[in-house]
């Protein structure tokens, strides 16, 4: 399902041989922050008796496009701090956050990096639709208990991108039965910042309040930051369509998207809520990940109290 830009998300479809899988359901995305502000309704994720990625998962890295060495080091840190313990050299509150998943059912589910992919020519060009994602996570033979995840640098342009989604997941079925998930997510700082990188940009309408300094000082990847960590949330706790969430499964509200725009206690419309400030470099943050590095997470549904928990 799509991250609504902050948030909407793109999926992938698979070319027909018999080793490739068939990728053709979409899943959740990360809505576009501006579009999903305020929610009337009951927060209530329904279990709709599927299955859910529980245990230790691999996340593959696509890197598409250009991307700097910084940029991919705060990316990967984030990933490496969602399976932080306390028994870690360096124990990370991201970890914590990452918790809340375990209160879905079937207990807890890690999350490790494997493989890293770098894709600097472009291979299939700098303007990609649903078919060249699903290309693109073809490309891979079937591997039990992975997911494949592509990251497009800010000079790509993605079908939907901005418009509806600032990153995606879904899930596809292979020629043999299997079914394969995956998920996709956009650097918005060229093309739409004030949709997928608020609160780190001044928003495109609605409120105006001062945007907050983002705390790796990079606007576009501390963006997608938070559209990862949205798009990673829904996938493992409702990667088929019939996991958890609220709404229609071809457009739901999964465990972050439902909660679109709090960071903090006292979150309103245009107002991320309370939140930490590095008192030397001003940037805002909520959790603290491996190696130091600071974050600004979004909230995610907690089951056991049917509310958006956040980290402060």
């Amino acid at each position: 399902m799509p991250i609504l830009n902050p948030f909407s998300f793109l999926l992938f479809f698979i070319l027909s041989t018999c080793c490739v899988p068939n990728l053709s359901n979409a899943t959740s995305r990360a809505p576009n922050r501006m579009l999903a502000l305020v929610q009337n309704q009951p927060l209530v994720l329904k279990y709709h008796k599927g299955t859910l990625l529980k245990g230790n998962i691999t996340l593959h890295l696509l890197w598409y496009g250009t991307f700097t060495s910084t940029q991919r080091s705060i990316l990967i840190d984030f990933v490496q701090s969602l399976a932080s313990t306390s028994s870690s050299p360096t124990p990370s509150s991201v970890s914590s956050w990452w918790r809340t998943t375990e209160s879905y059912r079937g207990g807890s589910c890690t999350l490790v990096v494997g493989s890293q992919t770098l894709d600097g020519n472009y291979s299939l060009g700098k303007s990609l639709n649903t078919d060249k994602l699903l290309a693109l996570a073809s490309k891979a033979n079937y591997e039990p208990h992975v997911v494949h995840v592509i990251m497009t640098s800010a000079d790509v342009v993605v079908e939907d991108f901005c418009m509806n989604q600032c990153g995606t997941h879904g899930w596809g079925k292979r020629n043999d039965g299997q079914r394969v998930a995956y998920a996709w997510v956009g650097n918005p700082i060229t093309q739409c910042p004030g949709q997928c990188a608020w609160p780190f940009h001044q928003p495109i309408y609605g409120p105006q309040t001062p945007p907050l300094v983002a705390p790796n000082v990079d606007v576009g990847v501390d963006g997608m930051v938070i559209n990862l960590a949205t798009v990673l949330a829904g996938l493992v706790t409702n990667p088929f369509e019939d996991g958890y969430y609220q709404g229609p499964a071809s457009a739901p509200l999964e465990a972050v998207s439902a909660c679109t725009g709090i960071f903090g206690k006292g979150a309103y419309p245009g107002y991320p809520g309370n939140v930490l400030v590095d008192k030397t470099t001003g940037a805002s943050y909520n959790a603290v990940g491996v190696r130091g590095r600071k974050f600004l997470l979004p909230a995610m549904w907690d089951p056991l109290s049917s509310s958006c928990k956040t980290m402060v």
